[in-house]
């Protein structure tokens, strides 16, 4: 068993792309329009589905914003360095809501970055 991917609820699904590819750096694998649903799903991601853990990016076409709760944390990635990725993320116009540095209790450093809905992305350096 592998873990597929997971599913976020986005309110304008061409920001959201945009983020995630032109400020991520991941890329779209495939979108789906489901008319009848009023829904489009888009996955992306950094690497083929077949091997990799991906996003799926669901946008109800009539609705614009969601309700993130509490129950929510983030989505980690594993950056080189977490200090350059920042710097890109804001360089594209993106929003880091913790800058790059070790983490609170221990020596990891870490990043937090929020996409156009809010959901928050963690970068965890050199992880690989």
């Amino acid at each position: 068993m592998r873990i597929l991917h997971t599913m976020l609820r986005v309110g304008d699904l061409k920001k959201s792309i945009d983020f995630y590819t032109s400020v991520l750096g991941m890329r779209v694998l495939r979108q789906s329009d489901y008319p009848e649903g009023r829904f489009t799903l888009a996955f992306v991601g950094y690497g083929d589905e077949s091997e990799n853990t991906v996003l799926e990016l669901t946008h109800n076409w009539d609705s614009t914003s969601y309700d993130l709760g509490n129950g929510y944390g983030h989505i980690a990635v594993d950056v080189e360095d977490a200090y350059k990725a920042c710097y890109a993320v804001r360089e594209k116009g993106g929003k880091v809501t913790r800058e790059a540095g070790p983490m609170k209790h221990g020596s990891t450093v870490i990043a937090f970055v929020e996409d156009p809905d809010g959901y928050k992305i963690e970068f965890i350096q050199g992880k690989r």
